[in-house]
């Protein structure tokens, strides 16, 4: 375990086009802007992020397989992967980390087809709806859960 509690953020399909792609849905901020936010809130809570963006399902599964030996916690926007992809829930499964899921919109009032995910079953919460705001939410909750493995551990 790192000194300084490290947490992987993983960001999936299309969310490097954040800030043109719908923003009536997601938001204004561009995944760069989201980064920023969560660079600062890290160091405010003492925590190092490691902060990545694919579009290709095999990518994001091999960072997860490398987290489980360089990072204490996950937090993972799937994006339409969340609802197709069992082998990032594998490899979530496999990694043995605490998982926090995001995503920007609030998917339950959305198409039918993105209520159901599969990062919900191994993810220790989800956070939807609130934007940016969600991933700052997500490095609190994880924060905890870190903190409290290293009290437990002691």
């Amino acid at each position: 375990m790192a000194i300084e509690p490290s947490v992987l953020i993983l960001n999936g399909p299309n969310l490097n086009m954040l800030g043109v792609r719908e923003p009536a849905i997601y938001g204004s901020e561009t995944l760069d802007d989201i980064e920023a936010l969560c660079l600062e809130h890290a160091e405010s809570l003492n925590i190092a992020i490691d902060f990545r963006q694919s579009n290709l399902e095999g990518e994001l599964v091999s960072w997860i397989q490398q987290a489980r030996g360089e990072h204490d916690g996950i937090i993972l926007n799937a994006a339409a992967y969340t609802h197709t992809s069992v082998a990032i829930m594998d490899a979530l499964s496999v990694a043995e980390l605490p998982v926090v899921e995001v995503h920007l919109s609030n998917v339950f009032r959305r198409e039918a087809f993105r209520h159901h995910s599969y990062v919900s079953p191994v993810a220790k919460g989800v956070i939807c709806g609130f934007g940016a705001h969600g991933y700052l939410l997500a490095l609190d909750a994880l924060a905890r859960l870190i903190d409290a493995d290293l009290n437990d551990g002691n």
